[in-house]
């Protein structure tokens, strides 16, 4: 299946919330299938589908020691306890910010036939669940982030090679950089 290039910051299929999945059917299959050969490519310990442009609830994740997708994805915490460790985006190359996120989750959805699936996850595995879930819900990690933090991730990506390409159209997007950004 082919490598698709990764979204970046800036492409409004990041901020939109996608389409819960209805029909098991070769788009779904080649969707994780790419999503897959994706997120191997990029070296990256997951992927969901809006990061190559598909309207899609479907995730991918490569870590933890473990490689799997999960469609119409749900998790929720085991415990109260948090981490507070760095964490990146594909979508946002070169920006490792400091991201508070549960520790342990149990993430529940479908596999590419539609068949109900579960597992628990801790570590980076628990991190990947709650950031491509946010993907999804058309949220990036820059809104968990603290005021502080959001601010310098947000001077970093200006002065990043990449922003301000084809991937931001017509300064609409620097418009709204000036709002502080909220989880939806």
């Amino acid at each position: 299946m082919p490598v698709h290039p990764v979204r970046l910051f800036g492409d409004p299929v990041l901020r939109t919330p996608t389409d819960p999945v209805t029909s098991f059917d070769d788009r779904v299959a080649r969707a994780v299938a790419d999503l897959m050969d994706t997120v191997r490519h990029e070296d990256g310990a997951g992927l969901a589908a809006p990061q190559i442009g598909l309207s899609m609830r479907v995730f991918v994740y490569s870590c933890g020691g473990r490689e799997g997708h999960l469609v119409n994805p749900e998790w929720e915490p085991l415990g109260d306890e948090k981490t507070y460790v760095n964490e990146g985006c594909l979508s946002i190359p070169g920006v490792s910010e400091p991201t508070e996120r549960f520790a342990r989750v149990r993430a529940r959805g479908q596999d590419v036939n539609g068949d109900r699936v579960s597992f628990e996850a801790e570590g980076i595995l628990a991190r990947a669940v709650q950031h491509e879930t946010d993907h999804l819900d058309g949220v990036l990690f820059l809104q968990r982030l603290t005021p502080d933090l959001r601010k310098a991730a947000m001077a970093q990506i200006r002065t990043s090679t990449w922003f301000g390409g084809a991937a931001i159209s017509a300064g609409a997007v620097l418009d709204r950089l000036a709002e502080p950004m909220e989880v939806k």
